[in-house]
């Protein structure tokens, strides 16, 4: 499907067919908006988000199969977009260590492909992009007690609401600073060329059409493997704490800055569950347990670097900016991803997009 045919310039979500791309493509899709996705569909199910979406929406959807690396076609695709949301990534930190130039290509020069079809196109069209608290490095400096099941902080301000974005930038790994360059690339472009740029540095994403995997989308591997019966590996001792994020909450925020964004553009905002949806990765695996009824095999290795011990976003800004707010909680969205996982990932889809 081409954009030709759009009475209006579509959103173009650069990596609109992964998991959180095809979620926000879905809801600007269900108010109307004409949506273009961009993706190279490299990764394993990703056409079965895509068969979803065209079922769902039917030519108010376009779809071009790009790779963000290929500025030439890149270019003239986006450069009629109304808006561009960046979410296409390298997202593992081991495979960037593995593949470290790979991951430069895809995460810093697919980025500044993104930024330059925007510049030349001579319009001033917003570009938003998913950042990461990998931004922020092992955070070094937060110093945590550890607990039965958890780590703690022990300053009692970020005990209570996170970190927030005046943390210092410390790149950690090829993946951390590939992603956090690229961050850094998109707010300058705000400064040096008056474009309206945002960056959302995300915490921990989850829920339906996730494919989760050992090295990312954890909260979906965990659930996925419980239900299947396979063992779950845990780097370094598992109380380290993330806080989790539905991602219709995730969706709402990215829409939220789209909104926004000629008030808040060169702004960078933390996006997470907030200290109201931290979890330890011990005490996800309880509840997945409880949830499931079953007794869950773990076994434990070394902690892999760059880990941070514990990452909670402080939410005030975005929400004191937006309005946003977390309104699914950590339980809750679990449940719903089990319930869809049974439903969807335990036998695959036969449903497959064709260009």
């Amino acid at each position: 499907m081409r954009p030709d045919g759009f009475r209006e310039a579509p959103v173009a979500i650069v990596g609109g067919s992964g998991f959180i791309g095809s979620n926000l493509a879905d809801s600007l899709l269900s108010d109307g908006v004409p949506v273009l996705v961009i993706d190279n569909l490299s990764r394993p199910g990703v056409d079965q988000n895509l068969a979803w979406l065209a079922q769902k929406h039917g030519n108010q959807l376009a779809v071009e199969t790009v790779d963000v690396r290929d500025r030439d076609v890149l270019a003239p695709l986006l450069a009629h977009a109304k808006a561009i949301f960046h979410l296409a990534a390298q997202t593992a930190v081991t495979t960037s260590l593995v593949q470290p130039s790979e991951d430069f290509d895809i995460n810093l020069r697919g980025t500044f492909n993104v930024l330059e079809a925007a510049r030349r196109s001579g319009r001033r069209i917003p570009v938003i992009f998913a950042s990461t608290n990998k931004v922020y490095g092992g955070l070094p400096d937060v110093t945590v007690r550890e607990e039965d099941d958890r780590c703690v902080p022990c300053d009692a301000g970020i005990r209570a609401n996170g970190i927030d974005e005046t943390c210092g930038l410390d790149f950690c790994t090829p993946y951390g600073c590939s992603k956090g360059a690229a961050d850094q690339y998109v707010l300058d472009y705000a400064k040096s060329y008056d474009m309206p740029t945002a960056v959302l540095r995300m915490s921990c994403i989850y829920g339906p059409r996730q494919f989760g995997t050992e090295d990312q989308g954890w909260v979906a591997h965990f659930l996925l493997s419980a239900l299947s019966g396979r063992p779950i590996t845990i780097y370094g001792n598992g109380k380290q704490v993330r806080d989790i994020l539905h991602v219709s909450d995730a969706v709402a925020a990215y829409r939220g800055v789209l909104a926004r964004i000629d008030d808040i553009r060169g702004q960078a905002f933390n996006l997470g569950g907030g200290p109201g949806n931290a979890v330890s990765l011990r005490m996800l695996i309880e509840e997945i347990g409880e949830l499931t009824g079953r007794t869950l095999s773990i076994r434990y290795d070394r902690e892999r670097t760059g880990d941070q011990p514990f990452f909670v976003a402080d939410t005030r800004k975005i929400e004191a900016t937006l309005g946003w707010k977390a309104h699914v909680s950590w339980r809750d969205g679990v449940r719903d991803l089990a319930e869809w996982l049974q439903r969807h990932r335990l036998e695959p889809e036969p449903a497959r997009y064709v260009a």
